[in-house]
């Protein structure tokens, strides 16, 4: 079964990206109703014709805010819309992202693609589904609930058949949703559920996948930013003169924003190594090795009590067994594979953006705020990018092509360099945990404390700071949004005295954003760490102290079977056998609650760790996984092993290193990631029933790899690493130091 995919292009523009999917999509026979009906569909949230478009022929479209960002809600969404219309799944087509066509379904991430766009889209389908079967009732004169549905088309008790096209002969519902019309039961499920192939895996697998990088716009030309060593620098002179022998070769300026264009892409380039800029000021940065002196002096928003049970403070101090450890987490890159891009056409006073945004519409605002547009002249269009998982440059890029077409009347299309996406990305900030407790003569934890430093959401999510429009001195709110850096700061289990408070930070060293499970993987990695320290300290397994403080029998079933799965054998840590080996082997075992209110999950780790040079490799992971429905089950398996895979790289491998003036690691070789063959042996297993509620899918996958990591490889060899990465250096440091 194969899904067209639009990509939020209309018919104009999507004829002109050439390429094979457009023979695809000209030799449909229902193009020119699909073209028609969207130029002058609704898009309100509330109505069913926002989302879905039946045309005579049969062949519907579905209308989608959410956007598909390699997880495979593509599919998953045509999934939903065939099984709550009856309708083979061949026959959806989807258009996502598109401000002008789509739905304003929020921002696409934290696994909610599913739980929150997708349930709009089953609501969607099932109230059309029965105004359908109203219009034929209607026409026949019998009662609908009669009436049965198979691949769209009714059929009467009498024998009596009408299509789908027939019935709304590509006209309009002209309904609202209806929160009220019955869903599919799970258990009556037949293309929910199955594992549909997605349909741009072969053109990603053959590259002829066309991404946001690949589009190209007739008369457009091409543009690099030249940006200054110092964050914050001001431009004092821009000698032109030093492109002059670069064919087509012009600059543009606006205040402390330059950039040059040209018709040619390396002409582009060529340029903007060539431009010779001075500037001034800027830098004040701590450095990346002040880092987490600098983010607990930093100035405090507010404070936030997230839990209190009992009264910890009083239990700890007038306890005689009590413990404290500090866990940091590092400023780290999206780091993504293609750097940042966007195009833009700014003609007659509207404006249109491509762009691989985690949120078009949320874009349109920023970008119509920024160049001082009605929103309504202002259309961005999603195309796929190479991953993100959180804001990287895209929006950035996108600002930037806006001010450059503008300024030129022309499309313009910008692409960012290496340098620039691991430079100027907004970085996933550094975390602080102070983490205390104190135990009972058995060695149980009588009391928990948690407290933490981390950076501040502003209120409105558009409050964020564009580059582009910050150099070019366009006044716009300064903010940040890094989501719910907050979650999982105290453990899952049940403790009888226990509290979390956090400092929250005005500002962050490098500008801020969320990035893939924000906050979690830090605050987890202590979390747990600490919980591996209490164990260690007395002197019992680490699964049985998990068990013995874990109330939750769900909780408790999906941990013991992930150690049954590992084939776990009852021992304190550190592994004994590993005392004087070259090659210290270790393993461990974790559990998350994911926020506390979302999947569960049990995460064992098996690493080796060199002595000699100090290098820890991750030969296995366990996981057991509670995801709720699952739409496509091998989708879920797929996010739930790439969320691993990267955890195991950020814990590993990766740090965003600064000085004063801005960041330095900016390149593969400063910012390594994870390599193929490094990557672990995976055994994957997900719990669910189709009679479950969605629950998200793998981000919450990402958050436990790091405190598994951590507490193996002090299984390994002995010695606590409470700051990620764990780099050889930094496992060679704390050898030493035990010796």
């Amino acid at each position: 079964m194969n899904m067209p995919i639009v990509n939020g292009m209309g018919r104009r523009e999507f004829l002109l990206t050439g390429g094979a999917l457009v023979v695809g999509f000209a030799l449909s026979p229902h193009l020119e109703a699909l073209a028609q009906a969207a130029a002058t569909k609704p898009v309100a949230l509330d109505e069913v014709d926002s989302y879905l478009v039946i045309a005579p022929d049969g062949a519907i479209t579905l209308y989608s805010g959410k956007v598909d960002l390699g997880t495979g809600c593509r599919v998953a969404f045509g999934q939903i819309v065939a099984e709550e219309l009856d309708v083979p799944f061949a026959r959806i087509t989807m258009i996502e992202g598109d401000t002008a066509t789509t739905p304003d379904q929020g921002t696409t991430g934290g696994s909610t693609g599913i739980i929150g766009g997708g349930m709009q889209i089953r609501q969607a389908s099932a109230t059309a589904r029965k105004a359908l079967l109203d219009m034929a009732a209607q026409k026949w004169n019998v009662a609908a609930a009669g009436l049965t549905v198979t691949d769209g088309v009714v059929r009467s008790p009498d024998g009596r058949t009408a299509a789908y096209g027939e019935l709304i002969a590509g006209g309009r519902f002209n309904v609202k949703l209806d929160r009220n019309a019955a869903v599919k039961n799970g258990r009556d499920y037949k293309i929910v559920g199955q594992p549909v192939q997605r349909p741009d895996l072969p053109g990603k697998m053959t590259g002829r996948h066309t991404y946001v990088q690949d589009h190209r716009i007739a008369g457009m030309l091409h543009a690099r930013i030249v940006r200054p060593r110092a964050i914050g620098a001001t431009v004092t002179s821009v000698d032109e003169a030093s492109v002059r022998n670069i064919p087509g070769a012009r600059v543009v300026r606006i205040k402390d924003f330059v950039a040059v264009t040209a018709d040619s892409e390396w002409n582009a380039i060529r340029a903007a190594r060539a431009l010779r800029v001075s500037w001034t000021g800027g830098g004040g940065l701590p450095g990346s090795d002040r880092v987490y002196a600098s983010v607990r002096a930093a100035p405090v928003a507010r404070d936030q009590e997230l839990m209190k049970v009992g009264d910890a403070k009083a239990a700890i101090g007038s306890a005689t067994r009590k413990f404290q450890a500090t866990y940091e987490w590092p400023a780290q890159s999206h780091a993504s594979m293609g750097p940042s891009c966007a195009l833009a056409d700014f003609k007659d006073g509207k404006l249109t953006v491509w762009s691989a945004t985690q949120g078009p519409h949320r874009l349109r605002q920023v970008i119509a705020r920024g160049m001082g547009m009605e929103a309504d002249a202002v259309r961005v269009v999603y195309l796929d990018g190479a991953g993100c998982y959180g804001m990287n440059g895209h929006d950035d890029a996108a600002c930037d092509a806006a001010l450059l077409s503008r300024q030129l009347g022309r499309p313009v299309r910008v692409q960012w360099s290496r340098e620039e996406e691991h430079g100027w990305d907004p970085k996933g900030p550094p975390q602080v945990l102070d983490l205390r407790a104190s135990l009972d003569a058995e060695g149980n934890i009588v009391a928990w404390e948690s407290e933490a430093w981390l950076p501040i959401n502003t209120p409105n999510l558009f409050n964020r700071s564009m580059l582009a429009f910050s150099a070019a001195g366009i006044p716009q709110p300064e903010g940040q949004a890094v989501a719910q850096v907050q979650g999982n700061v105290y453990p899952p289990y049940d403790l009888p005295h226990m509290s979390a408070v956090v400092h929250w930070l005005q500002s962050t060293p490098l500008r801020a954003s969320n990035l893939r499970a924000p906050g979690k993987l830090g605050n987890v990695y202590g979390v747990e760490g600490f919980m591996d320290e209490l164990a260690a300290a007395a002197k019992r397994d680490p699964l049985e102290y998990r068990l013995t403080h874990l109330k939750d029998e769900m909780g408790a079933r999906i941990l013991r079977r992930t150690a049954e799965k590992m084939n776990w054998a009852a021992r304190p840590s550190p592994n004994p056998a590993s005392a004087n080996a070259a090659i210290a082997t270790g393993r461990a075992l974790v559990y998350v609650h994911y926020k506390h209110v979302d999947n569960r999950m049990g995460l064992g780790v098996e690493v080796a760790v060199e002595r000699a040079t100090g290098r820890v490799r991750v030969t296995k992971i366990t996981c057991v996984y509670e995801a709720g429905q699952m739409i496509n089950p091998d989708a879920v398996k797929n996010q739930v092993e790439g969320n691993i895979i990267q955890a195991v790289s950020r814990t590993l491998h990766e740090e965003t290193i600064f000085d004063t003036q801005g960041v330095t690691s900016v390149d593969w070789r400063s910012y390594p990631i994870l390599t193929i063959p490094d990557a672990p042996v995976l055994d994957i297993e997900l719990w669910g029933s189709p009679e479950d509620k969605p629950m998200g899918a793998g981000e919450a996958a990402h958050a436990p790899v790091p405190g598994a990591i951590g507490n193996a490889v002090f299984d390994a060899i002995g010695v606590r690493m409470r700051k990620v990465p764990l780099t050889p250096a930094r496992v060679r440091a704390a050898l030493a130091g035990q010796a």
